[in-house]
């Protein structure tokens, strides 16, 4: 009771007062209200080279299992032994607020607040960058209406929206001739995408121009550039490159930035925003989406290299809730899956902590089969109870990363050299990362990795594109499947962002609703005040 009052009465600190005792002063402060700011990167340099820590997770059940407020409560738990540390976390989009997952801002006492404009419309990156998309889009479109120089034949970037809508997902566009076209989530788009992996606005601009948006009639790539649209988009993403600040339940602090979803893009939170941490802070939290074959696998292959870092510690993430889940309701079953994440995580990295996310109805038996069992593995164990407890619940994983972060075992590895051959990547993460025997290629797959190919298109990383309820690219296939086939049906090029989006299995780039959504639980007064979000 008394930390739930905790939550309840917890009061709001001017974030620019948290942030002068970072060092960080108002001259480099961007306020939005008294609780939210961004940081002019433009000016803000320091030199400091803090440690990186990544939070990834085994396979979750639908409702998640609590990596956000695992990053949160060890942020607040390693401030609580004065190791200065910042959170570094995806922005929440509003198809999952107002669906069924819910926001993004975590639980209980590990928590970023203002949560409710946090997880509305926050400082307006999600909707610059759906409205830059859809700016693109109808630039697009207005250069085939008035004439169609360059000979567009097949548009290939998708309209955005940030609600899910499956009546949006295919539709026919009505100008100057009929065409199909669809809608995605924004924080699908490769637009996201080039926001969260740019190291400065000026290489926003150059991977803006990079973009490929269609294809003319002898099947040469249309680029952002020669609709002369660079400068218009990127006028609306003029604030987007700049890191959100915001505060814990504890007055720590948190850069809230970038929404990349794991299942359908990259998942983590920008580059921008990691490295502001790093050059500010002795530990940056940094969550990354789903499991750790999707948002882990990312942040090694793709958003690593291209931001020049490397985590020095990996706490994954798990539940009795998914480990029982996994298992069919069998938790020593269930285990499987906590060690295919175990093996997913070796190919990075030795500094792993298996940190258990603490549920109140938690058998101690349960927990007891858990640490038993990484015990045997020779991995670090901690329970992770912030969510009860705040920081005082996450001392022990504190104390832990601390040390492990101190270690030599540090070693920067990648799964698959991206000069290889389209298929030779692929194959490397099917092996090494789903566990899979085979892979088999429709027809248009193949189709288009020997188009990439002939246009000398091919040389970039993989961002698989598939379930998150499963390591194959099936969601019934629980726990840990062997010796299956994985199935790619399509593949996209994201030039600007610089990767090759490989779909997996059936993804859906633009959910519904459910009939039981949250939307049908929210309560706002007559005074405009929000009583019931989630």
């Amino acid at each position: 009771m008394e930390n739930i009052e905790k939550v309840n009465n917890a009061k709001l600190m001017p974030i620019n007062a948290i942030l002068n005792k970072y060092g960080i002063s108002d001259d480099y402060i961007i306020n939005y209200g008294k609780y939210i700011a961004k940081i002019d990167i433009n000016n803000l340099k320091n030199t400091k080279a803090g440690k990186l820590i990544l939070v990834t997770s085994i396979s979750p059940t639908i409702y998640g299992e609590g990596k956000t407020t695992t990053a949160i409560g060890l942020v607040d738990a390693l401030n609580k032994l004065d190791k200065n540390a910042v959170a570094i976390l995806r922005e929440p989009a509003l198809g999952p607020v107002f669906g069924t997952k819910g926001g993004a801002t975590g639980g209980g006492c590990a928590k970023v607040i203002p949560s409710d404009d946090i997880n509305l419309h926050f400082t307006g990156d999600m909707s610059a960058i759906c409205t830059a998309n859809n700016l693109l889009c109808a630039i697009i479109d207005n250069h085939i209406f008035q004439g169609n120089e360059l000979k567009i034949k097949n548009v290939v970037l998708p309209r955005t929206i940030d609600i899910n809508d499956r009546a949006l997902r295919n539709i026919t566009i009505n100008s100057s001739y009929n065409r199909e076209d669809h809608f995605i989530l924004t924080v699908a788009s490769e637009l996201m995408a080039c926001v969260c992996l740019a190291n400065d606005f000026k290489e926003l601009k150059e991977m803006v121009a990079n973009m490929i948006v269609a294809y003319n009639d002898t099947g040469k790539p249309i680029y952002t550039k020669d609709l002369q649209a660079v400068e218009a988009v990127c006028i609306l993403l003029k604030e987007t490159i700049k890191p959100n600040v915001v505060q814990t339940l504890e007055h720590n602090l948190a850069f809230v930035h970038g929404g990349p979803f794991a299942n359908i893009a990259h998942g983590t939170a920008s580059i921008r925003a990691i490295k502001t941490g790093l050059e500010n802070f002795s530990y940056s939290v940094v969550e990354a989406g789903f499991g750790s074959d999707l948002g882990a696998e990312k942040f090694f292959d793709i958003v690593c290299p291209k931001g020049n870092f490397y985590p020095d510690v990996v706490i994954l993430n798990a539940t009795i809730r998914a480990l029982k889940y996994n298992g069919q309701d069998n938790l020593k079953e269930g285990l499987a899956n906590l060690q295919a994440h175990i093996d997913n995580m070796l190919n990075f990295s030795k500094n792993i902590i298996v940190s258990l996310n603490k549920f109140s109805d938690d058998s101690i038996e349960d927990i007891n089969i858990v640490r038993d069992y990484v015990k045997k593995q020779g991995l670090e164990f901690a329970i992770n109870d912030t969510y009860s407890k705040g920081s005082n619940g996450g001392l022990e994983l504190a104390q832990k990363t601390i040390l492990l972060s101190n270690s030599d075992n540090k070693k920067i590895v990648k799964l698959y050299d991206d000069n290889l051959k389209v298929k030779e990547k692929i194959f490397a993460l099917v092996k090494k990362v789903y566990h899979a025997k085979e892979v088999v290629y429709s027809k248009e797959a193949e189709e288009k990795i020997k188009s990439l190919e002939a246009l000398k298109l091919d040389k970039y990383p993989i961002c698989v594109s598939k379930t998150p309820m499963s390591i194959s690219d099936n969601k019934e296939l629980l726990g840990y499947p062997k010796d299956f086939t994985m199935h790619v049906t399509d593949i996209k090029l994201n030039k600007g962002a610089g990767f090759i989006v490989v779909f997996m299995g059936n993804v859906i780039t633009l959910p519904g609703l459910n009939k039981n959504s949250n939307y049908l639980k929210m309560h706002i007064d007559d005074n405009g005040n929000i009583k019931e979000l989630m």
